[in-house]
């Protein structure tokens, strides 16, 4: 006999019977109590971080304020978990509004796009969508066999690694709502107007290797599957968050340890020489160091926190991430497999360029 008759003697209505949905509504009601509490947790540690970090250097050690070791080490204690929650907290909202899109969604949203509105559409699309640089290869081949132009796929590929939810995040956190806009809005524009420039160099499909054109890739399923549920789509951004943080944290570590020594240490005259609004080279040579690092925002931001208040200026702060984020040697490395060295000049000179533009102009007007 069926269990849930058993379950239920003649005369009782079975409600499982009469609302097949009951268990699935009740199952994304504990998902969504066991968020609301998680988000109270995490509203109560990030009021508590400053308090701790305050009582273990200066009561707990009982080291000085005005030391250089105390305060590199506040500095320390404070930022290393306040950007572990900040990325834990916003990574998995954003990758909860990723669940909604893929790489093939957005291959054919971009499919057919012409020059201006494609370039502005691709760099939107890189900031709700950003796959990392291992994704490069395939999301090239990609777009190229889904007839997007080489231009408005440059666009994408800028936007895609330089405003991504870490940057954006941990700008928010070190500087204010205000910065992380104004980064946000620079790195967009330099995706369009450098993709739209690189979309105009003549004869640019002999830069992408012959066997890209060859390529079919155009057969990847585009089935929409059943719709998710929201506490399916929580556990794949639980996934992906603890993935991310995973990878990053030595980099938020690694990357705040030598912010909170330059905190400490570092004299602000010396950086202020050097990275100041007065040294007109400041800039290009910010860039040019940056072009060759391998770091991601994780690792570089809290180090670009510490130079600013030691004096360097923020157009020379962001133009410096901005290189190291966006032209990564090993981006390069990989694009490689598709595009020809001179592309890859053109790309990385068009990018650096503008980047060095958003340098100097901010460091004009602020």
């Amino acid at each position: 006999m069926n269990k849930e008759l058993l379950a239920h003697p003649p005369g009782e209505t079975n409600p499982n019977l009469l609302d097949p949905q009951q268990p699935t509504i009740n199952r994304e009601w504990r998902v969504w109590g066991l968020l609301v509490v998680a988000a109270m947790a995490w509203w109560i540690a990030w009021n508590s971080l400053q308090p701790l970090a305050d009582w273990i250097t200066y009561g707990l050690l009982g080291l000085s304020p005005t030391s250089a070791f105390g305060s590199a080490l506040a500095f320390f204690l404070y930022d290393v978990p306040k950007i572990l929650l900040l990325l834990t907290g916003m990574i998995f909202v954003v990758t909860t509004i990723r669940t909604f899109f893929s790489a093939e969604s957005t291959r054919q949203l971009l499919g057919g796009k012409r020059q201006g509105v494609g370039n502005v559409l691709a760099a939107l699309l890189g900031v709700v969508t950003p796959f990392c640089s291992c994704s490069a290869v395939p999301l090239f081949i990609g777009f190229v066999e889904a007839g997007v132009p080489l231009g408005v796929t440059f666009s994408f590929l800028i936007a895609a690694p330089m405003v991504n939810e870490v940057a954006l995040v941990m700008l928010f956190g070190m500087f204010g709502w205000q910065i992380a806009l104004i980064y946000m809005a620079t790195g967009l524009l330099i995706a369009i107007l450098a993709g739209m420039v690189i979309g105009r160099v003549p004869h640019i499909e002999s830069g992408v290797e012959d066997f890209v054109w060859q390529l079919s890739v155009g057969t990847a399923s585009s089935e929409p599957g059943e719709r998710m549920t929201w506490p399916e789509r929580f556990g794949i951004a639980w996934h992906s968050t603890r993935e991310i943080v995973s990878k990053v944290w030595p980099y938020v570590v690694a990357g705040i340890a030598l912010g909170a020594f330059i905190h400490g240490y570092v004299p602000a005259d010396a950086l202020a020489g050097i990275m100041g609004k007065d040294a007109w080279w400041s800039v290009p040579a910010a860039v040019l160091i940056g072009v060759p690092m391998y770091a991601n925002a994780a690792g570089v931001i809290p180090v670009v926190q510490a130079v600013m208040e030691k004096g360097a200026a923020m157009g020379t702060a962001l133009a410096f991430m901005m290189a190291v984020v966006a032209l990564s040697l090993p981006e390069m490395i990989i694009l490689r497999r598709v595009l020809k060295p001179w592309l890859i000049v053109i790309f990385v000179g068009v990018v650096a360029l503008g980047i060095i533009l958003i340098g100097y102009l901010f460091n004009f007007i602020i």
